[in-house]
């Protein structure tokens, strides 16, 4: 318990128990005045149904407030309810977005890997068929250069007399 509740509960305990004490005195019937008449009534009896009048307003004060304050916190933990799916949906929209944006992005990567891979293939290709070419021309000129050796070198060995050793 809050100690403001057990202050409260104390203060009433210990005025039950003065009345309690008292009760000759608190039943005794004396003059009273109330302004517009007088009643012969007892004193404490009229104090003490005051002060429960007043404690059961109070009370009765503190159930409202607590009331409206209950209300109030429900309506606003509703809202901000309410705040935190629309949050949420438009948190997971974003997301969606994100994610279609990401997927767009990946395929035109894709689509541009795709077609420098074939550029650099064709460019490979070219390459290759160029130094094949080189290669094959290489290859014939040296095979002619060598041709036209072995025939000089043949003329020669023809035209040169045989040496006696």
């Amino acid at each position: 318990m809050k100690i403001r509740t057990l202050i409260l509960i104390l203060f009433i305990l210990l005025i039950a128990g003065f009345v309690a004490l008292n009760v000759e005195q608190v039943l005794q019937p004396t003059a009273l005045n109330f302004g517009f008449t007088q009643v012969q009534a007892p004193l404490g009896l009229v104090l003490l149904g005051m002060l429960t009048l007043v404690l059961v307003v109070f009370l009765l004060a503190l159930v409202y407030y607590q009331t409206v304050h209950l209300m109030e916190v429900r309506r606003i933990t509703r809202e901000a309810t309410e705040q935190r799916h629309l949050a949420d949906k438009a948190e997971a929209s974003r997301f969606t977005e994100l994610r279609q944006y990401l997927q767009t992005e990946m395929q035109a990567a894709a689509a541009r890997e795709l077609e420098l891979s074939e550029k650099v293939q064709q460019k490979m290709e070219q390459s290759q068929a160029a130094l094949t070419r080189v290669i094959e021309q290489s290859g014939n000129g040296l095979e002619a250069s060598i041709g036209e050796l072995e025939d000089r070198m043949e003329r020669q060995w023809q035209n040169t007399p045989p040496h006696n050793t």
